[in-house]
């Protein structure tokens, strides 16, 4: 029997910004590995978010160091930018596929999820064959040998059981978390282009700081 993986228990800022980093590295590739900026819009981004956050760049780069320390982030530097940039490292620190790291990613970002609403939710990140495939990963990342999400208790009139990440250790329920939010539906490309725009405009407003930052110099 394989040794169960030892997970760190990360604050909710941390999840955020690593969660952040594994979407971002597939829904928008050609800005990944990511600048600050880039990266901090893309924790306060409105879609795809529960819950929403507000986190300035300094926020960001605490959790960005308390990562790096524990290897699961680092940084990125070359290119046509001298701007630091960062990726994670997830799949390395851990024995994981890309799949397994779409179900956590989505976990990390939108809270805990049926089975039906991962796979509704996980197109930009991976392609799922069918139901029966999101719950086959779903088993293999709750097993004693790779604890990464935990099956929760079934509600009244819940046809479906939800699955969160534990990522962030023990997890205390409240009324808020019990009740039931409207149902959702895939917005895709529309949720797309959105996400993109946001990370273009970000690293547009960058560019401009950094101009005018030579020319006032």
């Amino acid at each position: 029997m394989d040794t169960p993986i030892t997970l760190p228990v990360l604050d909710d800022t941390e999840l955020r910004v690593l969660g952040a980093l594994m979407e971002k590295s597939k829904t928008t590739p050609d800005y990944y590995p990511m600048t600050l900026n880039g990266l901090t819009t893309a924790c306060n981004q409105k879609t795809s978010r529960r819950p929403v956050v507000d986190y300035d760049e300094e926020t960001v780069v605490l959790a960005l160091d308390s990562l790096k320390k524990r290897g699961l982030i680092s940084t990125a530097t070359g290119g046509s930018s001298r701007a630091t940039k960062y990726k994670h490292n997830f799949a390395i620190v851990f024995p994981v596929v890309p799949a397994e790291v779409a179900i956590i990613c989505l976990l990390i970002l939108r809270g805990p999820q049926t089975p039906g609403e991962l796979n509704t939710n996980s197109g930009r990140l991976w392609e799922f064959e069918s139901l029966e495939e999101v719950q086959q990963v779903l088993e293999r990342i709750s097993s004693e040998e790779m604890p990464f999400v935990q099956q929760l208790p079934r509600r009244p009139g819940q046809k479906e059981v939800r699955y969160m990440h534990l990522l962030g250790g023990t997890f205390d329920f409240t009324e808020d978390d019990q009740a039931e939010e409207p149902a959702r539906r895939p917005v895709g490309e529309l949720e797309g282009r959105l996400t993109k725009v946001e990370t273009e405009l970000a690293e547009l407003k960058e560019a401009f700081e950094k101009l005018m930052k030579e020319l006032m110099g």
